[in-house]
């Protein structure tokens, strides 16, 4: 589970036209995108969005785990007047005061998008850069401009990571880096974490007991649908939700469905790289597992686990969208 913000730099350097059509409109757009991939690949996370310029920071989103709520604020943020100069302290030190109660099983993390070569800070930044490391914050940098070293000295001192963009292709793959999880320390907290598995349940037009009811979703939000019929239903406290996952209102239990926990599992037992090998020195079928057909590359892979062999296209497709072998559950079935 993570808990990120990501601080967008809204200062008057990004104005600048160099990203097309302004640098903050460009940022935004990537973010948007961001969002989503990142829902998708850590669904039971949580994000929130801070925006940094005249010197201040104020929180756009809260920590939240609705992508919608997100994407929502970043467009509406569109029209922002770029101010002043950013403050990385106050940035921080904001992110810092909701990231410090997280619980220590989960990864606390910040995303700085940085387009000054300046900061305005109220007080010493190495202090705080102290104090970011002691409670577990890692830091991580995107520069909009060049490299500035009160960065360079926060990301490695925190375990975050500093990259300068290229051009817009760059800025976005670097974005996509900080979708999957940073691997975990090996002083990370465990412990045991509740959580309800609802379905989904319609009662029929026939059934007199069952009554149309609001999900719980339409006390923040009034696009939410309204009365409805269906819904997931908290296995604790029965309270309705639209759409999971959700941490339930009235209880506080995690509601979730089970491919999201296998979307977050993968990340902590990651699959095995495949063993390359010539196709001469391979002695077995010449053919590949995943796609069933003839091996005809000079370069062939195979599981370290099961043996089985698979080409190129099937070996990326694995590795970067199934996480396990298939050759793996063929073989024993009802341990997967």
């Amino acid at each position: 589970m993570r808990h990120l913000y990501v601080v967008v730099d809204a200062s008057r350097t990004m104005e600048d036209q160099d990203l097309k059509p302004n640098r903050l409109t460009c940022t935004l757009k990537l973010l948007e995108q961001f969002v989503d991939e990142y829902f998708v690949q850590n669904p039971i996370s949580q994000l929130g969005v801070i925006v940094t310029k005249n010197k201040r920071a104020e929180k756009l989103t809260e920590l939240a785990g609705n992508p919608r709520k997100h994407t929502a604020a970043l467009k509406k943020a569109v029209d922002t007047n770029c101010l002043g100069e950013p403050s990385l302290y106050n940035s921080l030190s904001l992110a810092m005061q909701t990231l410090k109660h997280m619980p220590g099983h989960t990864s606390r993390e910040v995303l700085i998008i940085f387009s000054s070569l300046t900061t305005c800070d109220p007080a010493n930044m190495y202090e705080l850069i102290k104090c970011l490391k002691a409670i577990k914050i890692r830091v991580s940098v995107i520069g909009l401009s060049a490299e500035v070293r009160v960065c360079t000295v926060l990301t490695r001192e925190t375990g975050g990571t500093y990259h300068v963009i290229l051009d817009e292709s760059h800025f976005k793959e670097l974005l996509m880096y900080h979708v999957s999880p940073p691997p975990a320390s090996s002083s990370s907290e465990c412990s045991l974490i509740r959580m309800g598995f609802p379905q989904h349940t319609i009662a029929s037009l026939s059934d007199q007991d069952f009554k149309p009811s609001f999900s719980m979703a339409h006390l923040d939000s009034s696009s939410e649908p309204g009365l409805s019929l269906g819904g997931y239903f908290c296995p604790q406290c029965r309270a309705k939700y639209s759409e999971l996952p959700v941490e339930c209102k009235v209880c506080g239990l995690t509601l979730v469905s089970a491919p999201h926990l296998a979307r977050s599992y993968h990340h902590l037992f990651p699959l095995d790289a495949f063993k390359e090998m010539l196709l001469e020195e391979h002695r077995g079928e010449r053919y590949c597992q995943g796609c069933q057909k003839e091996l005809k590359e000079q370069n062939v892979y195979t599981c370290t686990v099961c043996q089985n062999v698979f080409c190129v296209e099937c070996d990326l497709f694995i590795h970067e969208s199934l996480h396990c072998c298939p050759g793996c559950i063929h073989n024993h079935p009802t341990g997967v």
